[in-house]
């Protein structure tokens, strides 16, 4: 019963600059992050200051739980205990509500290097996958990878798996996607066929490193030569790492796009059985997703929750801090997903967004003066569609996948993969293009037509146009069979905050789509 109808989405208009207000505080998710830093970022020049802390889901939720915070960011629900380890996870009697925030991919980030130069195609089945995070595949020439990859080995080097430690949403939602459709395979590694935030380390392949940022930054560093980890895609995407194809329902490897991912949410079961139960309202059941039978779609496709405070007598919050809160979350419901696609990210769809105005309506303290003009008849969200008030344009104008990434063809691209682009032309320099070898410090192809980051988002892979290019002498080709990184329980750097990026209109001119068709079949079949 989530729908907006056309009439109420045509016709935005972005309303006045807010007045300041006070300052909003929450911390949580790693997973959703970068999407929260950007979102924050373009807010506080209109003097909307919220202020979030990434650390874990799990720690965002106990923080919450206890008010040292106004908000808490999550990629799961509150789970009461943690299903395999018991962990206690409540909310300590503190009245709330979930709030979906952004969609995306559970990305397989790696690095595998082979003469110096960086692999990008490689795909894998979910019962490879589960095999290589159990410890049960410790190679990257196994056969069963060789098999996935139609016969094409990958070098003979040892796989080094990092996980999250803590209580980590991601790993939740990816150990959700193993024991319902791996159970017995991670049933065997863990004890028991359960989900959890916080990940067994039971192989000696397999290490903890922190949340997103730090895995990313371990897998992206110089001894990190053939270590994979699973991330949200926006680190992968925003430290111009690969990541892997995954095979989903139709017997495609698909990459975690946005389209790919707002085509496999189609399938999400979202519970909306009973709003006045807030402990469940809002949740989401992904087995379906996982399934998904769609070419296109992407199978570790989720979205993230906001926790917000709804009684009405809660002391952590007061009307200055609601009247804040209206004004950010109109933001990110609306403006802000416009830039999720180029952040790695997808936009929520219609019938979320929808349910997301209901719920700030339950924030602690708000005002109906706080709601005046923050609502469907003027949100500019790109999955808003007035001609399809119940449908989720990027679902709708997804291409369909290449044949090189059905199962028996393929793969796509060469390894090492050496594609100039949609521009087509190899512009040989530092940096051209934004290759991929240039971009960490080595000169290499880059594509002569492409332009920088802000000039559109490829559909098959996911990167910017320019940014999935580019080949060449790679600056870190360490082989070393254990990566430096891992050998001590210390930190590694964390990535930066992504730095602004231009809305993604584009994704509402069904031109672009034609125009990046067409530029991908100019350059063949390759991919990553």
């Amino acid at each position: 019963g989530l729908v907006i109808s056309a009439a109420t989405i045509a016709g935005p208009a972005a309303p006045a600059a807010f007045a300041a207000n006070e300052p909003l505080s929450g911390s949580g998710s790693s997973w959703s992050a970068n999407a929260m830093q950007q979102w924050t970022s373009d807010e506080s020049s209109r003097g909307v200051t919220v202020n979030f802390a990434s650390n874990s889901s799990g720690a965002g939720r106990q923080a919450f739980s206890v008010f040292q915070d106004d908000f808490a960011n999550s990629d799961i629900p509150y789970q009461g205990q943690d299903p395999l380890t018991g962990t206690y996870d409540a909310s300590n009697n503190r009245k709330f509500a979930y709030m979906p925030i952004i969609a995306g991919g559970t990305s397989l980030m790696y690095q595998l290097n082979q003469g110096g130069k960086r692999i990008e195609n490689v795909r894998l089945s979910g019962q490879t996958i589960a095999k290589i995070f159990t410890g049960v595949i410790k190679m990257w020439n196994d056969p069963q990878i060789t098999s996935d990859m139609n016969g094409q080995a990958l070098p003979a080097k040892r796989i080094q798996v990092v996980v999250a430690s803590g209580g980590s949403g991601t790993t939740a939602q990816f150990t959700d996607w193993m024991s319902k459709t791996y159970g017995s395979i991670w049933g065997s590694y863990a004890g028991a066929n359960q989900p959890t935030s916080y990940y067994p380390v039971n192989a000696p392949n397999i290490t903890s490193q922190g949340n997103d940022a730090s895995i990313a930054g371990a897998i992206a560093s110089s001894g990190g030569d053939g270590s994979i980890g699973y991330v949200q895609y926006s680190y992968a995407l925003n430290s111009n790492f690969p990541v892997v194809k995954v095979l989903n329902g139709a017997g495609y490897f698909s990459a975690p796009t946005p389209y790919n991912v707002a085509v496999a949410l189609t399938q999400a079961q979202i519970d909306t059985t009973d709003v006045n139960d807030q402990t469940k309202y809002l949740t989401q059941q992904l087995a379906g997703v996982y399934s998904n039978g769609d070419p296109r779609s992407y199978p570790l496709s989720s979205y993230s929750y906001m926790i917000i405070p709804t009684d009405p007598a809660d002391t952590r919050t007061d009307a200055g801090k609601a009247s804040t809160f209206a004004n950010f979350s109109y933001f990110f419901l609306c403006e802000g997903q416009q830039e999720a696609p180029q952040l790695g990210y997808s936009p929520l769809p219609l019938n979320l967004v929808g349910a997301g105005f209901n719920q700030v309506k339950r924030f602690s303290h708000i005002q109906p003066s706080d709601l005046q003009n923050k609502d469907a008849t003027t949100c500019n969200n790109p999955t808003f569609d007035p001609a399809h008030p119940t449908a989720n344009r990027l679902a709708e104008i997804d291409p369909a996948p290449p044949a090189c990434d059905h199962v028996g063809q393929g793969p796509c691209g060469g390894i090492p993969t050496n594609s100039t682009g949609p521009g087509g032309g190899s512009g040989s320099g530092s940096g051209a293009g934004k290759g991929n070898a240039a971009a960490n410090g080595s000169n290499g192809n880059g594509s002569n037509g492409a332009g920088g980051p802000n000039s559109g988002i490829n559909p098959q892979t996911g990167l910017p146009y320019g940014g999935d290019t580019g080949s060449g002498s790679a600056s870190n080709g360490a082989t070393a069979s254990q990566l430096a990184a891992f050998r001590s329980g210390g930190s590694t750097t964390v990535m930066g905050v992504l730095a602004a990026i231009e809305l993604v209109l584009v994704l509402l001119v069904p031109a672009f789509v034609a125009r990046a068709v067409s530029r991908r079949r100019a350059r063949g079949q390759g991919g990553r």
